[in-house]
């Protein structure tokens, strides 16, 4: 793959109990476990960055793929929900569902768009095969 562009980020302190910054100070966040895995929930985790990034990807996927589909993205929005779990081999695995909104699509416009942005999201092409997506489009 040729790069267009490469982020760069550095954890520290504890990992989910630290924190993370940019290489171009852009983001700059303290990192905590969220309450329901022991933490006290005070500033963001690794699910929520992952959420944030995987929601803003697919939107822009969508509306790359809704301009060729003759879809009107126009006012579309991607929920993210990021679940962690054990994954029964004494480690931890993900689990996402994705939510799109469409207002100015029909529901079939929507589910085809929300299709195709699957297969040309990079955050879905890295994650195809790894963990479960599940992708509901919402009126």
């Amino acid at each position: 793959m040729e790069a267009l562009y490469t982020a760069i980020a550095h954890a520290s302190g504890g990992g989910r109990d630290g924190h993370v910054r940019s290489e171009d100070d852009r983001l700059d966040l303290d990192t905590r476990p969220p309450k329901e895995m022991g933490g006290t929930g005070e500033g963001t985790n690794p699910e929520q960055l992952f959420a944030a990034g995987y929601s803003a990807c697919f939107l822009s996927a969508l509306h790359a793929v809704g301009k060729g589909l003759g879809v009107d993205t126009t006012g579309g929005e991607v929920s993210a929900s990021v679940s962690i779990g054990s994954n029964g081999e004494g480690g931890y695995g993900l689990a996402v569902e994705l939510d799109v909104y469409l207002p100015n699509a029909t529901p079939e416009q929507a589910q085809q768009a929300a299709d195709a942005a699957h297969l040309v999201c990079p955050y879905s092409n890295a994650t195809r095969g790894n963990i479960e997506v599940t992708i509901a489009t919402v009126q």
